[in-house]
């Protein structure tokens, strides 16, 4: 059994309570966390340790996780500045992902999640759009093996419009990824489906996969109610708007993982709170895109459960998520009105325990004995956060990617003091510059 104790942190547990020791100690026996506690360690454990961690002036809280992200953007940031969505999303999106080979994707999905991980990122929710072969979707997935964070890859689908697949493609390669991929890894990854907006899936697909699903046990990742044009693409086609169209096929339930939800009713609010979604909100990429405020306090008062998403880098330039928590509570402060709409310790739990509902693993989003031991530190010792008061307060409205420590999934350190441990990071950089340079070349993209 491999033992790691860490001491002398300002320990975020994220439980019930919204316990914090400060100072407190945490102790990690293998993959799992074996015991959380105030003040100073027991005696033995001390003696018992195969390391000890001293993490003065860090704050120590579950691992973070990032509810939404397209990872093949890490080579797109900064190409689709100042456009709405579907210029966006044409002018931009559409040719750089068909130009895109699966060493791109690799690369692409390496550099993504790097960036995850120094941003304090353990576990995260990967929206796959780039799906002409097995092999560009896999390339996310062997990615992620390599990094060793926790992802859940909802395999992008649409069966109307531009880039429609058969129906029958779609749920052949779900049905390999399943079996190659569900699981994998001891646990870490995971797959999803993945369908990408309700205007360009049919009632009769959108059924279909998800009856699927909740057969396999897998859960349905999907953008809604994200731009105005969207929704009025959808009333031209049935009158329904996103959420309306959801409740009618019968499909809105716990296993829907609903993003965006910007332009969403006070009746549709109530609709997703009744079924049990959980909706994940990207305001970065929402502001970015110049699409709207989610009305996240009407959110919260219904007791729907909010994750919280950074969405792809070419949509917000970077994967910081320690960033977007700062966002989402002023976004949601300014356009409610009410300076206590979303608290600090709401938007940790965004990142944390309700973050670990996307993933569908109970053991995470808090530090308590028998849980996986996924920890995100980060230093508060910086110039920003000095004195801190409120540890909670410090980590939303002061820290930032850069100021994380050290990130542990499942008892393993990826991020060890500043160092990540697994990729060469200079190396990675060089392949990425070159490989990107190449993919806009083809594409056409100046």
């Amino acid at each position: 059994m491999t033992t790691l104790l860490i001491i002398n942190g300002s320990v975020l547990t994220m439980d019930a309570a919204q316990t914090v020791y400060t100072p407190g100690w945490v102790w990690l026996e293998d993959d799992r966390i074996g015991a959380v506690g105030p003040g100073e360690p027991p005696p033995e454990l001390v003696t018992q340790a195969d390391r000890t961690l001293d993490a003065m002036q860090l704050a120590v809280l579950p691992g973070l996780i990032n509810g939404h992200t397209h990872l093949s953007q890490s080579f797109m940031r900064g190409l689709g500045d100042d456009k709405p969505l579907l210029d966006w999303l044409k002018q931009i999106m559409w040719p750089l992902q068909a130009a895109m080979t699966p060493e791109d994707v690799r690369l692409a999905s390496l550099l993504g999640l790097v960036e995850n991980l120094r941003c304090g990122v353990t576990g995260l929710v990967q929206h796959h759009k780039i799906t002409p072969s097995p092999a560009h979707v896999e390339a996310t997935l062997e990615a992620a093996q390599t990094v060793g964070l926790r992802l859940q890859l909802a395999r992008g689908w649409v069966d109307l419009g531009q880039g429609s697949e058969p129906p029958e493609t779609i749920i052949a390669e779900m049905a390999g990824l399943r079996e190659r991929w569900h699981g994998a890894a001891e646990g870490r990854l995971t797959v999803a489906f993945g369908p990408m907006v309700p205007w360009r899936c049919s009632d009769e697909m959108m059924r279909r996969t998800v009856a699927l699903a909740r057969d396999w046990g897998l859960a349905t990742h999907l953008h809604v109610a994200e731009a105005k044009d969207e929704i009025e693409l959808m009333q031209q086609r049935n009158g329904l708007r996103h959420i309306e169209w959801l409740e009618s096929l019968g499909l809105l339930g716990p296993d829907l993982q609903l993003v965006h939800c910007v332009h969403v009713t006070e009746p549709e609010l109530d609709l997703i709170a009744a079924r049990g979604a959980t909706i994940i909100h990207c305001p970065v990429s929402n502001m970015y895109l110049a699409s709207g405020a989610a009305p996240v306090r009407a959110m919260l008062a219904r007791g729907i459960p909010v994750a919280l998403g950074t969405d792809g880098s070419a949509s917000h330039n970077s994967q910081d998520l320690l960033e977007t928590m700062k966002i989402a509570a002023l976004l949601a402060k300014v356009s409610s009105g009410d300076a206590t709409a979303v608290l600090p310790t709401d938007v940790l739990r965004m990142v944390t325990t309700n973050g670990a509902r996307l993933l569908g693993q109970p053991d995470l989003g808090q530090l308590k004995p028998g849980a996986k031991a996924d920890l995100t530190l980060v230093n508060l010792n910086t110039a920003r956060s000095q004195p801190v008061h409120q540890p909670a307060s410090a980590l939303v409205y002061n820290a930032t990617g850069p100021d994380v420590h050290t990130v542990i999934v499942a008892g393993q350190v990826l991020l060890d003091a500043g160092r990540v441990t697994v990729v060469d990071e200079e190396a990675l950089f060089a392949e990425c510059r070159t490989a990107a340079k190449k993919l806009l070349a083809r594409a056409g993209v100046a």
